[in-house]
């Protein structure tokens, strides 16, 4: 959590087109990063709509792979801000 509180406060005060034109360069620029976020939502959905529980692993994959994408996001926003405020 500190790490996205620290981004947080670092972008806040970043010019918001600049900040999301760099968010789209970073996902072009790291686009096994960019699938992996999609991937993983696509198996969030398999496994909630899956008709067992794998058992009894579901929850937990679920749940690590929320967490996953949220890291993932971060770790894009995180240079998406650098970028921004070294003028890229």
């Amino acid at each position: 959590m500190p790490l996205f509180v620290a981004v947080a406060l670092t972008t806040s005060a970043l010019p918001a087109t600049a900040l999301a034109e760099n968010a789209k360069q970073e996902k072009a620029q790291h686009p096994h990063i960019s699938k992996a976020i999609q991937e993983l939502h696509e198996a969030i959905k398999e496994l909630e709509q899956a008709p067992h529980d794998f058992g009894g692993h579901r929850a937990a994959a679920v749940d690590a792979s929320k967490n996953a994408i949220q890291q993932l996001q971060q770790a894009l926003q995180y240079r998406a801000a650098q970028d921004t405020k070294k003028g890229k």
